[in-house]
């Protein structure tokens, strides 16, 4: 019986210099929540990039330390590495089996990466992903919009919001920040 997994909000969040990617830490599986303080979001490129995933703990990791791979050789920049983990997702036998998404940024872009190949960059800076992440991207382009916070700030707020409405979200948040 294929038990389904539900959770997590990544968001991030650009404005200025500056750019934030936070995670809520909550695990579900089915209707029961397993943990409450997971970390899916980290640095990656010796801490020049961060980013966050979605989707099966064990596929968000594993994609993050090809990513983190591909950001070492030769100190490629994010845009080209992301480009390259995104067509070898999608057209590697194993790779084409994971299931998660992942959101990454470095000081320059942000990205969304999928299986099926996308790399999309959002246009205002703000994006997200996951159980709550329409939530939280509602909130925080209402905050980007309507005030002056830090980025930082922006995203806390949001993933708040997104906590109370998403029941596969929480407010145990892990967030990294690039300046």
């Amino acid at each position: 019986m294929k038990v389904e997994i539900h959770g997590t909000t990544i968001l991030s969040v650009r404005r200025g210099n500056s750019v934030v990617v936070a995670g809520d830490g909550q695990v579900t599986l089915g209707t029961t929540i397993v943990k409450g303080g997971a970390r899916k979001v980290r640095r990656l490129g010796e801490g020049r990039a961060i980013g966050g995933f979605a989707g099966s703990a064990a596929d968000g990791i594993a994609l993050f330390d090809r990513l983190d791979d591909k950001l070492r050789e030769q100190r490629a920049p994010l845009r080209r590495a992301a480009v390259e983990l995104a067509k070898e997702w999608r057209t590697d036998r194993a790779l084409r089996r994971l299931e998660a998404m992942l959101v990454v940024a470095d000081a320059d872009a942000t990205f969304i990466l999928s299986g099926s190949g996308d790399v999309i960059e959002p246009d205002d800076g703000v994006c997200a992903i996951g159980s709550g992440g329409s939530f939280a991207l509602a909130a925080a382009r209402a905050l980007v919009r309507h005030t002056e916070l830090a980025p930082r700030a922006i995203a806390e707020s949001a993933m708040a919001i997104a906590a109370e409405i998403c029941i596969y979200t929480n407010t145990s948040l892990t967030i990294e920040e690039l300046p």
